[in-house]
């Protein structure tokens, strides 16, 4: 039997994969506030990474919240310290973890309107969520673990039934708000959670994997397409534009930040792609009927315009 520590286990992704790698039969062992080790407690984390086969570390504050200073103080400190003291955990194993794989986020790239960004070309942006992501990733490649493989997962907005980051944009479809927003042609990379946790196994076995990995279905869509999808799932008959300036407003309303929505976020999951992974779902369209708990067959969300962005 396989053992895997997930760290941040209580969270939307973390609870998918706690549930589905112990149906896989798995065992399971968890690190958070509460669990079979806390935080703080090196020795005890140690011990639980003893001879493990896979460490996940999903742990971290979630970005969809406004940036106040105590929520941006939170999202740096829930990513750095986790992930430092899992390296301080690892290094003092003797026998460490085969693989370590920690999150990061495709928002590391910059805002892209002219291309997918790849691992092997893709070009890092600025600003707030960049600083995170980066600082979470150079905190994770300074641990000293030589002998565990280490991946980010460089994750795009996930979504699967019962949660994820789709919330803030039912909100606002609900609120009459689920038009296409600014010009509503930033581009928008998704991922839905069984995916992600497929693509985890994936790497899990296929050792030849290294170095940072996107995480993001083949179909990416525009925030118009994405809007129409969303609105449909809600049954939503209609919405209304929001111009950035209005968008700032609904954003306050539900307590997100407008960088979540106007952003072109177009990443391309190439190493996953040339490894030959394939997705269970590749396109928005059956993503969302699945969410919704709609027969894939029967439902009325519209199937957004396929772009292949290998």
């Amino acid at each position: 039997m396989k053992t895997v520590v997930i760290a941040g286990a209580s969270g939307f992704i973390g609870t998918h994969f706690r549930s589905r790698l112990a149906g896989a039969g798995w065992r399971v062992r968890t690190v958070g506030r509460s669990g079979d080790a806390v935080w703080g407690d090196t020795s005890a984390i140690t011990g639980l990474l003893e001879g493990a086969d896979l460490l996940v570390n999903l742990a971290g504050k979630s970005v969809s919240c406004r940036y106040t200073p105590a929520n941006t103080a939170e999202i740096i400190r829930s990513r750095m310290e986790t992930t430092a003291e899992l390296g301080r955990a690892v290094a003092a194993c003797n026998r460490p973890p085969r693989d370590w794989f920690n999150a990061s986020t495709g928002t590391i790239y910059r805002d892209a309107r002219d291309r997918a960004q790849n691992e092997d070309d893709g070009e890092l942006g600025s600003g707030f969520s960049v600083d995170v992501a980066r600082g979470w990733e150079e905190t994770f490649a300074a641990a000293d673990t030589p002998q565990t493989r280490k991946i980010p997962l460089r994750i795009t907005i996930a979504m699967g039934p019962g949660g994820g980051v789709m919330q803030p944009f039912n909100n606002l479809a609900r609120l009459g708000l689920g038009g296409r927003m600014g010009d509503g042609q930033q581009k928008y990379s998704w991922i839905h959670v069984e995916d992600l946790f497929r693509a985890v196994v994936f790497l899990h076995e296929h050792r030849q994997i290294t170095g940072p990995v996107n995480i993001a279905a083949p179909e990416v869509v525009t925030n118009k397409e994405l809007m129409a999808a969303v609105r449909a799932a809600n049954r939503v008959p209609f919405g209304l534009p929001t111009p950035a300036w209005l968008l700032k407003i609904g954003a306050v309303v539900i307590r997100t930040e407008t960088e979540l929505v106007l952003k072109s976020r177009w990443v391309s999951s190439g190493k996953l792609q040339d490894a030959g992974f394939t997705w269970q779902y590749p396109d928005l369209a059956r993503a969302l009927a699945d969410i919704s708990g709609r027969n894939a067959a029967g439902t009325s969300v519209p199937r957004a315009s396929a772009r292949r962005h290998a």
